[in-house]
């Protein structure tokens, strides 16, 4: 059983204006609502202009906007005939009837013509936006701007106007502060041909706005609006320096592919535009996914073999294990490769096979590297950067052995093919042995307690 409730009374009955308030004596103390008031046989107009279907009230609008924009102040029934050629008599004849019927058309009896009243200038002004080409999303606030400096120049601004555009700025003002405080370079981006768009407009318009908040008013209610205005206007112009660094910090943010010159940026933006981003993943989701469901039985023996499963006694009082004499332990020591050492041993044995009074023979850059698998060899290629280092000659161990070892390498550009099984291609590079005197300073230059020897 619900409950019944008391149904709404229908708005539509209402008899009058005032009887939509809480109290009817409040409407005529509504500036707005006053101003309404006063503008009845307009709004009686726009009500019968656009009552009915939307077929109707674009025929209607269109013979209207073109009747308005004829340059002649009568016409007769040929004239409408020759103008509207293309419509049926019917829709023609309905389209009239209306503008009559709403005081949009006048029909004098004498010259037997027709002529526009005053009351269709007054609409024709309030709809003439309709007939322009639609501007684009960024430009909403060129019709406000038109406006005002067009009124200002004119000497005929009002209040509602400047309301309108100080609405209009605050919240473009607002708009831009969420994409800044956002971080997001697609919001960033999406607003930022609008706000170029309102700067542009601003600033063309800066020199009838600063002239109508300069100037002395003599209504309160258009001074403060003025002052509101010029507020508003320094708040969106000041935010250009905000914009742009921006703009500059979610530029750094920006990851570079590669060396494709592809951005993460442009990623995005062709995600973005993709038609079907499901084609992408190809055949990886051929095989669809298997959910797995738990019934409530399941819950259940899970829950039961929970509980009856065996714990240990929290409580117990079992005493320390018995003691028992510690095995023999190993200590294992970090141990540099196998191959520098034998590195180390090569380069002594090439040095010392020679007679004393023979100095060693060059060796080509490969014998000292290749051997064994590809990983051994490029370990071996990464140490020759230390033969002649002078600051690893300092080291103890063997990383200090192979700096004073009595040999320099030289590598070249080229590219020299071996017949190696894990080694093509090598870089050339030769070993030239260093002399007598440089290889005892060489060794002289070992720290006190250094063995120089290999031990494994």
């Amino acid at each position: 059983m619900t409950e019944a409730t008391p149904s709404s009374p229908d708005l539509s009955d209402s008899p009058s204006f005032e009887s939509y308030f809480r109290e009817p004596g409040l409407a005529p103390e509504q500036p707005l609502a006053w101003a309404l008031g006063q503008r009845l046989d307009l709004i009686d107009a726009l009500r019968g202009l656009f009552n009915g279907p939307q077929a109707l009230v674009r025929l209607r609008l269109w013979v209207f906007m073109a009747l308005a924009g004829q340059p002649q102040a009568r016409f007769s029934r040929d004239d409408l005939n020759q103008l509207f050629h293309a419509l049926l008599p019917e829709a023609l004849d309905s389209a009239l009837k209306r503008l009559r019927d709403i005081n949009l058309l006048a029909w004098d009896a004498t010259p037997q013509d027709y002529h526009l009243p005053p009351l269709a200038q007054q609409v024709h002004g309030l709809l003439a936006s309709l007939t322009s080409v639609p501007a684009a999303e960024h430009d909403d606030m060129a019709t406000l701007l038109a406006q005002v400096a067009g009124a200002q120049q004119l000497g005929l601004v009002d209040t509602n106007q400047l309301k309108h555009l100080h609405a209009q700025l605050a919240r473009l003002h607002d708009e831009f502060a969420e994409a800044i405080a956002s971080g997001s370079e697609s919001r960033l981006r999406l607003a930022q041909p609008r706000f170029d768009r309102a700067l542009s407009l601003v600033d063309r318009a800066g020199q009838a706005l600063t002239a109508l908040i300069r100037a002395e008013h003599e209504d309160p209610r258009l001074e403060r609006e003025a002052r509101a205005l010029g507020q508003d206007q320094a708040r969106l112009l000041s935010m250009a320096s905000q914009f742009t660094r921006a703009l500059q910090q979610a530029d750094r943010q920006r990851v570079t592919l590669g060396s494709t010159g592809l951005t993460s940026s442009d990623v995005r933006r062709w995600l973005q535009h993709h038609p079907a981003l499901y084609e992408l993943m190809g055949e990886a989701l051929s095989v669809p996914v298997r959910p797995v469901m738990v019934s409530q039985h399941d819950l259940v023996d899970v829950a039961e073999g929970e509980f009856e499963r065996d714990r240990p006694v929290a409580d117990g009082s079992a005493g320390l294990p018995p003691r028992a004499e510690a095995g023999d332990g190993k200590l294992d020591v970090l141990s540099l490769p196998e191959e520098l050492g034998q590195m180390i041993g090569l380069f002594d044995r090439w040095f010392e096979r020679k007679a004393p009074d023979e100095a060693p023979a060059e060796r080509p850059l490969h014998e000292a590297v290749l051997g064994g698998r590809f990983a051994q060899a490029a370990y071996r290629l990464q140490l020759m950067p230390l033969l002649g280092d002078a600051q690893a000659r300092t080291l103890k161990g063997l990383t200090g052995d192979l700096a004073r070892s009595p040999w320099q390498w030289q590598a070249s550009a080229e590219h020299l093919a071996v017949d190696d099984e894990a080694v093509a291609l090598i870089s050339a590079g030769t070993l030239t042995p260093l002399s007598s005197e440089a290889a005892a300073e060489a060794k002289a230059e070992a720290p006190t307690g250094t063995a120089g020897s290999l031990s494994r």
